[in-house]
């Protein structure tokens, strides 16, 4: 079992909180010390005792099995993807890495969660990709089940194929419960992308606040 993972999605709000959450559940149940990690959010409308949280963020430390900071899990905090995209400052990549080699160390496996889809900007018009092939993190890709995803969710394994990274699995979400041939879309994404079929979330309500861990099995992984 690989000591960390990329989940990215084929776009946006696509489920790939839930599906990180599943994957942490899933690791904790097989006894493993699981943590996820937020190294880039948004800030949302999202309060606590202790200040503004992202909601995405404070759903992956609540989904911990170990106990550490939100600054940790989310280091890096921007207004909107604009403030990080057209930022004059670049980026360190550094942060993001010194960020994920904390958590690797007080844990057996970090979940991390990428920004958008796998080709989102940051600063200097780089995308997230880069880092990513800089780690060599293997990829988990989420794929929320609606119009367009066939064509969304072949582009974007081929894109991570070619950066030569290994797509260790893809998850299903259904986000869209009244899509028609949810069976056929099924058939013909596990037909194009290269990598096997890891679950199948169905479409849950409140999934932040359920056990998704019987929806994943973590033995299909891929193993480059």
């Amino acid at each position: 079992m690989q000591n960390r993972f990329f989940v990215t999605g084929t776009c946006t709000e696509v489920g790939k909180t839930v599906v990180s959450r599943a994957l942490l559940q899933s690791l904790i149940k097989q006894g493993k010390r699981a943590i996820g990690y937020k190294p880039i959010a948004i800030v949302a409308s999202h309060h606590t005792d202790d200040g503004s949280r992202n909601r995405d963020a404070t759903i992956l430390q609540a989904s911990s099995s170990v106990n550490v900071p939100y600054k940790d899990i989310n280091p890096i905090v921007i207004k909107d993807h604009a403030a990080l995209t057209y930022s004059e400052h670049p980026l360190d990549y550094s942060h993001l890495s010194s960020g994920l080699h904390k958590l690797q160390a007080q844990s057996d496996c970090v979940v991390v969660e990428g920004i958008g889809g796998w080709r989102f900007l940051l600063n200097g018009m780089r995308p997230i990709s880069e880092w990513v092939i800089e780690e060599q993190i293997p990829v988990i890709l989420v794929v929320g089940i609606q119009h367009g995803c066939i064509n969304h969710a072949i582009l974007t394994a081929e894109a991570i194929a070619h950066d030569g990274l290994n797509i260790a699995g893809w998850v299903a979400n259904r986000i869209n419960p009244g899509l028609s041939y949810y069976a056929e879309t099924i058939s013909a994404l596990k037909q194009n992308i290269r990598a096997p079929l890891l679950g199948e979330l169905p479409y849950i309500c409140r999934p932040e606040e359920r056990d998704l861990s019987q929806f994943i099995d973590l033995n299909l992984i891929k193993r480059s």
